[in-house]
């Protein structure tokens, strides 16, 4: 396995994961705001494990979720990447863009920017033919951004997730996807 990349945009560097990356990111699992749209907040133990599973990800695959850090700062200020979708369903196997920012680094164009540099490394340097995004039917913000990243849902594809039980209010997700052409047509 090649060494895990790392990237860089004007404003971020998505880079590997350090022990101190984790108090950040407890912090940013435990905001009741930047969690409205998951099952629960996580307790610092769960947010520990999580980010032991991002490193495994990294470990085995060379890509994951990067830890955003401000070049200009150094603050950790959340973590974007790509995944292999960890669960079954019509679209798997697949691999996933998704981002968790800390609310005072919303809407300042940082999701973005780590997301198109996460879009270009999954098509250009991994050579993925097809990257997907899902969330759930309200949360309103993150299909803005999938948009504005130029994926496209169909209806069609929307799915219950597995992981929540039947009646739980934020089982139904959205499926949006981005194929490679579509993604060098559009830059």
């Amino acid at each position: 396995m090649a060494a895990p990349i790392e990237l860089q945009t004007p404003r971020l560097l998505l880079r590997q994961w350090s022990d101190d990356d984790l108090t950040g990111f407890a912090a940013l699992n435990a905001d009741p705001e930047v969690m409205r749209f998951f099952p629960a907040c996580l307790e610092q133990a769960q947010s520990h494990a999580l980010a032991a599973r991002i490193r495994g990800h990294f470990a085995e695959h060379g890509f994951g979720p990067w830890v955003l850090q401000r070049r200009d700062s150094g603050a950790f200020i959340g973590v974007t990447g790509l995944l292999r979708v960890g669960f079954s369903a019509p679209f798997t196997p697949a691999v996933e863009i998704a981002w968790r920012l800390d609310r005072a680094h919303w809407r300042q164009g940082f999701a973005r920017e780590a997301a198109s540099a996460a879009l270009a490394c999954g098509f250009e340097r991994l050579g993925l033919t097809q990257i997907v995004a899902f969330t759930t039917r309200d949360n309103l913000p993150s299909q803005g951004l999938m948009q504005r990243l130029g994926m496209r849902r169909d209806a069609a594809d929307d799915f219950d997730h597995p992981a929540l039980a039947a009646g739980h209010p934020l089982r139904r997700h959205v499926l949006y996807r981005l194929r490679r052409r579509e993604w060098e047509v559009s830059r």
